[in-house]
């Protein structure tokens, strides 16, 4: 650059010392750096709440300071500014000083040049995010943080298993550079979205990718954390009965997918909807970030200015036959769902929950006891990527389980097994209080050979080892005769499991009693 004009950085250039940087460096060499006295308030004031990233830009303006007295800048001024807008302050800068503005924001780099204001860009290359390609095809999910080594969880949902992809630590300049990459991205990128945008955190969908990107002092380190759904499936690649796919067909309307976190619930809440569609059905879905797999026909729908609750009131007006709230977590959410399924709209909602009754128990206090089982009939609860379970709801006048005065009797919600059609509990009220009561053991059909097991106790968990030819298997484990749950062993036929989870607490009290049976699942 052989232009003498004086250079004006954005605030990008300074927080995050691109101006330093080689590209920088370029542009700044030789030249007076002007910078507005409101960046220097700003940086104070954000500073004192604990921003790491307002400290460094203090320190980049105190090193072009040395700069300037090392002759490497022809000079360095702070000159009087009002606290506004950057895309309204640098342009009248620019104007008074005769300048050129030096930016690492590609938007704000556009409208300068719209506005022929001398303008250069310093930020990444528009279009490369190199966090992606950590991915392959067999990648579920990547992890990387400043400090550690980069991470990604590889196989399928459900059964995956934790590596590392390289010995490099990634270091502070790494994931600046990669944060930023997808920041900066994802503003011009007509296949990404910002879903969401907070101090210290952004949360990208980028096609398939939803990227979610912390800063301190939200993180005590820059992190980006990837996800992408590997595989998409159709409702005929899971092992229905005849019985479920007529209920999901003919009757199910208040659906709910349950399940723990990587369990698979978004890919079967996909294959749902997708099962839907081709039966001509309307299919709406309410997200935040907007992560499923779906075809265009199914519009996908966030938060309207905010809320989910204004983009719920526009929905009922689109009259959707169905409408898959993703990822409902709180109490609004949950009130959300009530309201579109009394409407008369069919609902599929996706819970969190480590068992299928916990995901009633999400409602309850809620909504109405009620009214629950006219607000979810079908529940379905996925581990590993399969249906472990289907409960179904029904409400009934009856003596609880376990009463014996009939003056006792009351409405009571009785859950029962869908498959079998035993009841497995009965929900009530009584004195005040909501009972959820177990009217008999869970026992399921005992498949799959017995699997010899040794046990080792460790001061935080317990250690399961099987015969080798068990490794990368899955293998369910049984206290009398009734299913605890099924885990993946790693490659060494292992399965390591807390002691103060709910599995490590039975499993400890069959291993004592002598009870506890593995059989393999394949």
């Amino acid at each position: 650059m052989t232009d003498t004009k004086p250079i004006i950085p954005d605030l990008n250039s300074l927080l995050y010392s691109l101006i330093l940087k080689e590209e920088g460096l370029d542009h700044i060499r030789n030249r007076k750096i002007i910078i507005p006295s409101s960046y220097v308030r700003l940086f104070v004031k954000r500073s004192e709440e604990g921003d790491k990233w307002a400290l460094d830009g203090l320190k980049t303006i105190q090193k072009l300071r040395i700069m300037f007295k090392k002759g490497i800048i022809a000079g360095l001024e702070i000159v009087q500014s009002p606290l506004m807008s950057q895309d309204r302050l640098l342009p009248l800068l620019a104007s008074k000083y005769n300048a050129f503005i030096i930016t690492g924001d590609y938007i704000l780099y556009q409208m300068l040049m719209t506005l022929d204001i001398n303008a250069i860009y310093i930020g990444p290359p528009i279009g490369q995010i190199e966090a992606l390609k950590y991915f392959d095809e067999q990648t579920l999910s990547i992890h990387l943080k400043e400090g550690a080594r980069p991470l990604a969880k590889k196989g399928k949902p459900g059964s995956f298993n934790l590596i590392e992809l390289s010995n490099k630590i990634l270091t502070r300049e790494d994931m600046l550079r990669m944060a930023y990459e997808v920041i900066e991205s994802s503003k011009i990128d007509p296949n990404a979205t910002i879903e969401i945008k907070r101090r210290g955190a952004y949360v990208i969908q980028k096609g398939e990718y939803r990227i979610s990107v912390s800063f301190p002092p939200f993180s005590d380190g820059i992190e980006i954390t990837a996800v992408r759904p590997l595989v998409k499936v159709l409702l005929e690649d899971y092992d229905l009965s005849d019985k479920l796919k007529k209920r999901i067909r003919e009757r199910a309307a208040g659906i709910i997918i349950a399940g723990p976190p990587g369990s698979g619930k978004t890919t079967f809440a996909s294959a749902l909807i997708e099962f839907y569609r081709r039966n001509r059905k309307i299919v709406k879905t309410l997200e935040s970030p907007r992560d499923l797999q779906v075809e265009p026909e199914v519009t996908q729908y966030t938060k309207l200015e905010g809320s989910f609750e204004k983009t719920a009131d526009l929905l009922l007006l689109v009259r959707p036959d169905y409408v898959c709230f993703d990822e409902m977590r709180k109490t609004g959410d949950f009130k959300i769902y009530t309201d579109m399924r009394l409407a008369g709209i069919g609902m599929i909602g996706v819970v969190h929950c480590g068992s299928p009754i916990e995901a009633i128990q999400r409602f309850i206090g809620r909504v109405d006891l009620g009214l629950l089982p006219h607000i979810v009939d079908t529940i379905i609860f996925i581990e590993n990527g399969r249906i472990r379970e289907v409960l179904s709801l029904e409400i009934t006048v009856k003596l609880p389980e376990g009463m014996k005065d009939r003056a006792l009797a009351r409405p009571v919600i009785v859950v029962r097994d869908f498959e079998s059609g035993r009841p497995m509990y009965e929900i009530y009220s009584f004195a005040d209080e909501v009972i959820i009561f177990p009217v008999g053991k869970k026992r399921q059909p005992i498949k799959g050979e017995v699997v010899p097991y040794q046990y080792r106790r460790r001061k935080k968990t317990l250690q399961l080892m099987f015969p080798p030819s068990y490794a990368g298997k899955h293998v369910s484990l049984y206290s009398d005769k009734v299913r605890l749950g099924s885990r993946l062993t790693d490659d060494k036929a292992t399965i390591v499991i807390p002691l103060r989870s709910k599995l490590g607490k039975a499993l400890l009290k069959a291993l004592r009693e002598g009870i506890l049976e593995v059989r393999s699942e394949e």
